[in-house]
């Protein structure tokens, strides 16, 4: 009777846990992966907001007051700088590698100046600023990221129907791009 008992328990634990690892897993088996749906905005390089209703990649802006725009990149030939200036009443930006962890986040309270100025670059890139920093990246913050690939996320808050165009104007002047010497 015990062995029987201990057999269905280990059973059921063990499906228990397949199923967690099936559940886990499937996004990156299906294609339905964050990153993947970022890409499919086909907008690389650049800020693109998204809207109340879901596009074809199934992204969409469900919070009533915070708008968000994403922003795929590559530092694979050069880092990639943000850049968001602005008064709104809050805003953060979450930095996200090819597997959607987040490598890096930051808010206006933690910002210099309340304004965005991030270089996102890999190991040697960074090497290579830090040897001889540009003038232009004097006040940007500088992180590191091991993949070649990326996507940020910037919410910005509308608390009231009156700071949408500030906080639609914030959104659509920020920058995603690579850095240039």
């Amino acid at each position: 009777m015990r062995s029987t008992l201990f057999a269905i328990l280990v059973g059921l634990f063990g499906a228990a846990l397949l199923h967690i690892v099936i559940v886990l897993a499937l996004p990156q088996f299906t294609g339905r992966d964050a990153h993947t749906r970022v890409l499919g905005l086909l907008e690389m390089d650049s800020f693109f907001p998204l809207t109340a209703e879901p596009g074809i990649t199934g992204l969409d802006n469900s919070d009533p007051y915070l708008r968000t725009a994403v922003c795929s990149f590559s530092i694979a030939e050069a880092p990639a700088r943000f850049i968001a200036r602005g008064a709104v009443p809050f805003w953060s930006l979450s930095v996200f590698d090819s597997s959607s962890n987040e490598v890096f986040s930051m808010n206006d309270h933690t910002a210099v100046n309340g304004s965005l100025d991030l270089v996102v670059a890999t190991p040697i890139q960074l090497v290579e600023l830090r040897k001889s920093p540009p003038e232009a990246l004097a006040q940007s913050i500088m992180i590191e990221m091991k993949d070649d690939e990326g996507y940020a996320v910037l919410r910005a808050l509308a608390p009231l129907e009156s700071f949408e165009e500030q906080v639609r104007n914030f959104l659509t002047e920020s920058s995603c791009e690579p850095f240039r010497r």
